[in-house]
């Protein structure tokens, strides 16, 4: 359960210098859709980004690493792109916390632009419990007929 310190209004700021490989072309390599797109911040990078700055807000008011969380969801625009070499700044407010589920307000400026904001939840998880059964879903996988990538 979330330490009682763990409460609405608690807020942190993470600066991030954007490389060329957090850009689109370098999003999955394999995939020839991407390489020729422009070199900018990927909004799945984009998204890991405020993901991490949330978890470096809350590891130091759980047991971790026995107790750690995972995302739930994500609602955030991305309205603005960010070339490699800029600074990013996530800046996260903790909004809502109701048992184990976290609630974040998300903003991410490059220095010149507000280029996304949003929402996102977290779950606080029990470490081993979470990996025991991500463990036996791996051994229940069933083979796709679709088309995948490897």
């Amino acid at each position: 359960m979330p330490a009682t310190t763990l409460k609405p209004g608690l807020l942190h700021e993470f600066r991030y210098k954007v490389p060329a490989e957090r850009t689109v072309p370098y999003l999955y390599p394999e995939s020839d859709e991407f390489r020729p797109m422009p070199q900018v911040f990927a909004t799945a990078y984009l998204v890991g980004l405020l993901e991490w700055t949330c978890a470096r807000l809350v590891i130091p008011h759980l047991d971790w690493p026995a107790e750690q969380t995972v995302g739930t969801h994500v609602s955030i625009s991305h309205d603005a792109p960010t070339p490699p070499g800029l600074t990013v700044t996530a800046s996260v407010e903790l909004v809502a916390v109701d048992g184990r589920r976290l609630e974040f307000d998300v903003r991410a400026h490059d220095g010149l632009d507000l280029i996304a904001k949003g929402t996102h939840r977290r779950m606080i998880i029990d470490t081993d419990r979470f990996n025991r059964k991500a463990a036996t879903k791996a051994t229940q996988v069933v083979p796709s007929n679709g088309d995948v990538a490897n």
